[in-house]
């Protein structure tokens, strides 16, 4: 698939990226090139290849989930601006 120098300045546009019109050639270039090489992953046969997050088998370490130091609701609101009724208060953005 070949990506023209339109196509790559829209990208560039659409990624917020600032590229020079002189450099849109070799972007939309690069462009082809990524496209090209999706292109070659999508004919490999991957029938049967279970998903994996990893090379090396591996699970994460887990650690137990348990407040420590909850149940503070005065010291939790003594630094709001502004409290009310055991909640922060703030200005109404909806009319």
């Amino acid at each position: 698939m070949s990506i023209d120098t339109t196509t790559a300045a829209r990208v560039a546009k659409l990624a917020r990226i600032k590229v020079e019109e002189a450099d849109l050639p070799e972007l939309a270039k690069e462009f082809s090139a990524m496209l090209g090489f999706i292109e070659q992953l999508n004919e490999v046969d991957v029938e049967g290849v279970d998903p994996m997050t990893s090379v090396t088998p591996q699970r994460l370490k887990r650690r137990a989930d348990v407040v420590t130091d909850g149940d503070q609701p005065e010291a939790v609101l003594k630094n709001a601006p502004d409290a009310r009724e055991g909640f922060f208060a703030v200005p109404k953005v909806v009319e």
